[in-house]
Order: C-alpha cells, then sequence, then structure tokens
C-alpha cells in the first residue's frame, strides 16, 4: 500500500473538531459576512446583494460559493434585483477564474434540496468549480478520496487580486449609476421649471 501524505490537513481536522464541539445552528451563508473576517472565512467578494467566498470543502482547487445575503431556500423567493447581481456575480466569477487559473472548463450549479445534493439545504448558493482536463484520477473512484494539491490560503490569495478588480468595477458602476440619477434629476427639475 502506499501512503498518501498531506500533513498541512491536520491543522484542518483538529480545528473541525473544535468547531463541532462550539458549533452553533447558524447558517454560514448567514453568519460568514457578518463576522467581516474575509481571510480568515475566505471571502474573496461582497456585493450589494451577494457574495463570493472559497468552498472549505472544494471538489477542485479555486471551487466558489455564490450566495445571496437573503437567508432563501429556492429562487422563486429572490427579487429580479437580487437574481440579477446573483447570476452577474457567479458570470464575474468564472471570468476571475479563467484569468487566475485557467481551467480548462467549469461545472457551475444549484442545488436546490438535500435529493438534489445541497449540503446546505436551507440558503441558496451556486457552485462554480473549475475543472481541468485530466483532474479525476483513480482515487475518487477506488477510495472516494479527493486528491486536493493547493491549500486554501495559497488558492485564496491567487484568486484575491482578480477580486479587488471585481469590487473596484463594482464601486465604478455605482458611482456611475449615481451620476446618471443626479443628471436626470437635474434634468427633469430643469424641464419643470416655467421658462
Amino acid at each position: 500500500m502506499k501512503q498518501l501524505w498531506a500533513p498541512w490537513r491536520m491543522g484542518f481536522i483538529l480545528q473541525n473538531q473544535q468547531n463541532k464541539s462550539t458549533r452553533s445552528a447558524d447558517c454560514i451563508f448567514c453568519s460568514k459576512p457578518k463576522e467581516r473576517q474575509d481571510r480568515k472565512s475566505y471571502v474573496l467578494y461582497r456585493g450589494e446583494h451577494v457574495f463570493v467566498m472559497l468552498n472549505i470543502y472544494p471538489y477542485n482547487n479555486g471551487h466558489l460559493l455564490v450566495s445571496p445575503y437573503l437567508h432563501v431556500k429556492n429562487l422563486a423567493q429572490l427579487d429580479r434585483t437580487i437574481l440579477t447581481d446573483l447570476m452577474h456575480t457567479t458570470q464575474q466569477s468564472v471570468n476571475a477564474l479563467e484569468a487566475a487559473v485557467s481551467p480548462d472548463g467549469f461545472n457551475v450549479g444549484i442545488n436546490l434540496g438535500k435529493a438534489a445534493g445541497a449540503g446546505i439545504e436551507d440558503h441558496l448558493h451556486i457552485h462554480i468549480v473549475p475543472r481541468w482536463a485530466g483532474d479525476t484520477s483513480y482515487m475518487p473512484v477506488l477510495s472516494e478520496v479527493r486528491v486536493i494539491p493547493e491549500h486554501l490560503n495559497a488558492t485564496y490569495e491567487i484568486l484575491l487580486p482578480h477580486f479587488m478588480a471585481l469590487r473596484a468595477a463594482g464601486r465604478s458602476a455605482a458611482r456611475q449609476r449615481g451620476t446618471e440619477k443626479t443628471a436626470s434629476k437635474k434634468t427633469k427639475r430643469r424641464k419643470a421649471k416655467p421658462g
């Protein structure tokens, strides 16, 4: 039998055991954004209605979770604004992963309900999993084990600059929308003034 050495995992295992004893019933998609400890929680991006974080139980390196702040379990409960932001942020997250890690493809999906595979079924979230040709080996087939070759901290550092650019673009777009609204109001006022 061959040994698979991953000594960095011990810290994760011990932390997970400790967390089990102190874990509350909080939803991670509600509690993590409130903590405001983005690096510790692996939050890469915060938008107006949604945020992006690394999955700490990844299927592959760079496995992202995109979630609304609003605690809902299905798509029908989201209004058009939040749904649009969710999909736009998913699109931008795929773009960031393409730029950062150059995968050969992606799995993008939503698991609605336990039967569909949702690990956290009460808070809607989208999975984005980068894929590379040949990224499935004999390990998951024979041993039900996935080998993740990169530590989450390293993945976070690689992706963060790409999401910082997304944050800056979001702030710029918000300022532009504000400028457009102000200009529109001024135009309406001018038209309303008797001449």
